[in-house]
């Protein structure tokens, strides 16, 4: 399935700036950054849970939000993209 991850996490103090850089760290693993703090990721049940718990034990509830929007395995016709930097696709070839 389909998996938009956002977060905002608040780099006031080198604490908020290392959450900040370890949640993208993360992310990077599991999916394609398409914004600053916006990753679309291609998961399985097992594998999100997996993500949900790593990104929830380095975030600070207090301080740090962040959001999980599932998609599902259809979502081919429920995200538009307009502007600059093109789309992927989640299930192409990667080329590295």
């Amino acid at each position: 399935m389909l998996v938009l991850i956002t977060y905002d996490v608040n780099t006031e103090d080198a604490a908020g700036k290392k959450r900040l850089r370890q949640i993208a760290k993360q992310c990077v693993n599991y999916g394609q950054r398409v914004q600053n703090s916006v990753f679309e990721c291609l998961l399985d049940a097992a594998q999100c849970r997996a993500l949900q718990a790593k990104l929830c034990k380095i975030m600070d509830p207090d301080k740090d939000s962040l959001r999980f929007y599932y998609l599902g395995n259809r979502y081919e016709n429920k995200v538009e993209h307009f502007g600059v930097k093109a789309s992927y696709a989640p299930e192409g070839p990667l080329i590295l």
